[in-house]
């Protein structure tokens, strides 16, 4: 019935898009004076709430709602919920008499939500998209969210330090070259003053980037041996092979042997590796395009950032780009009324294609796949993209398949934990555990 409901919506919004494009039968005189109590334009119909995603967007966000207001009279309300905890939020707000009617569906989240997605095919918002890389799927082929912003991670260097140590980015081409530069500097590193890798904290604000995003080279590698395993879309497979493992021990291990913290100390968090890159006490760190702003607000050379893949001892290597994808998809909700939905559209729209509105977002987003939008001056973007144009491969954002993916990675920081304390063969083995056998505990859980 819900689908039902949504597609009638989706029939009834193409008709008022095509009613927008009639000729009045009756044109009024634009010499005419306007009565008393008349207005010369209908008054705004319908309204947009945005149940955001990203916290550190909320302020750009409600300023582009009220200009967006001003120039219109539309209501835009932006919420947005707190941190690790927009499922819990989404599902409470979606039970709300006046429900969002932009919210964030990634594929994971399709068998949830799917059904309260309006079919985005053939839309205007749709027709402003620079690519389709970034759309997502149900099992029947409806576009039920499309990517607002992609978002770029890898390995960035300090190319400075680099060349304080001897070396140059250019060198680096693959695993091998990458140990051999960040074994150097550790060899030197009393002498150089600063070390190869940051620290790799394991508590929640450091974790992710290892339970989450390193971990994404094992999945990117079973993705191109068997694609048709993970063509189900929405959900992914349901078990893993575990076939790379040995390359994400192989770069982890890199990091940590070569860091400015010992390995035995990272379960209990508390380290900055951001401001340590910024104060040049490591050359290397492996986060995401999204912190060269505040690098370079600590006072980085734009000149010296570069990023890097993540290099693993892979055949072929030497042609991989960077992780590229996202987690932010806009979808609109079906069962909205005909009023909000298309004020919603118009919204979208507005947002990426009128210039001022389009660079407020992209100051915050970073990148926006739309034709007309505003360029981004993010650096890392701009690398991300090289590598794409010189034919080298990109590191999908698979990790967004992660089942239940709070308690995978709870049981992974535990078993990394036990790990780091002691390295062992015995530890490894339930590092691997938790990774490939949890996927397959989580995935049942997750989907029965």
């Amino acid at each position: 019935m819900k689908k039902l409901f949504a597609m009638l919506m989706a029939l009834v919004m193409v008709l008022s898009f095509a009613a927008c494009g009639e000729t009045p039968e009756e044109p009024s005189d634009p010499e005419a004076p306007v009565e008393p109590g008349e207005t010369e334009e209908p008054a705004a119909t319908g309204s947009v709430y945005w149940l955001n995603f990203k916290p550190e967007s909320d302020e750009a966000l409600k300023e582009i709602a009220a200009m967006y207001t001003a120039e219109t009279g539309v209501e835009v309300k932006i919420e947005t919920a707190a941190s690790g905890t927009y499922s819990e939020t989404l599902t409470a707000e979606m039970d709300k008499s006046n429900a969002p009617t932009i919210f964030v569906v990634s594929p994971n989240g399709v068998p949830t939500w799917g059904e309260y997605c309006l079919d985005l095919a053939g839309t205007p918002i749709e027709a402003e998209l620079a690519t389709d890389a970034y759309n997502v799927y149900d099992e029947e082929g409806k576009l039920v969210s499309i990517g607002y912003c992609y978002e770029c991670y890898g390995i960035i260097v300090n190319n400075a330090l680099l060349k304080a140590a001897g070396h140059d980015v250019s060198e680096i081409t693959n695993f091998e070259t990458l140990k051999a530069v960040a074994e150097d500097i550790t060899a030197n590193k009393d002498t150089l003053g600063f070390s190869a890798f940051t620290s790799a904290g394991m508590d929640g604000s450091s974790s992710w980037r290892f339970t989450g995003h390193l971990i994404n080279l094992e999945y990117v590698y079973e993705y191109r041996d068997n694609p048709e395993a993970w063509g189900n879309g929405a959900y992914g497979p349901a078990t893993l092979t575990g076939a790379y493992m040995n390359n994400f021990k192989n770069l982890f291990d890199l990091m940590l042997e070569n860091s400015t913290t010992d390995r035995k100390e990272l379960a209990n968090g508390g380290f900055d590796a951001n401001a340590e890159f910024a104060e040049g006490k490591a050359a290397f760190y492996c986060n995401g395009n999204w912190e060269y702003a505040s690098l370079i607000e600590k006072g980085m050379n734009p000149d010296d950032l570069y990023m890097i893949p993540y290099y693993c001892g892979v055949e072929g290597e030497e042609k991989a780009g960077l992780n590229c994808g996202t987690e932010n998809y806009w979808a609109i909700n079906g069962t909205a009324s005909e009023e909000d939905i298309q004020a919603t559209m118009d919204f979208l729209v507005w947002l990426v294609t009128d210039a001022e509105a389009s660079e407020a977002a992209v100051a915050t987003f970073g990148v926006m796949p739309y034709k007309s939008a505003a360029e981004s001056t993010n650096a890392f973007l701009a690398q991300a993209n090289a590598y794409l144009a010189d034919g080298c491969y990109n590191f999908a954002w698979v990790t967004n398949y992660q089942p239940n993916v709070d308690d995978y990675r709870a049981t992974a920081v535990a078993a990394i934990n036990a790990y780091n304390a002691d390295p062992s063969d015995a530890n490894w083995a339930t590092v691997v555990t938790a990774f490939i056998d949890g996927w397959a505990v989580q995935y049942a859980l997750a989907n029965g």
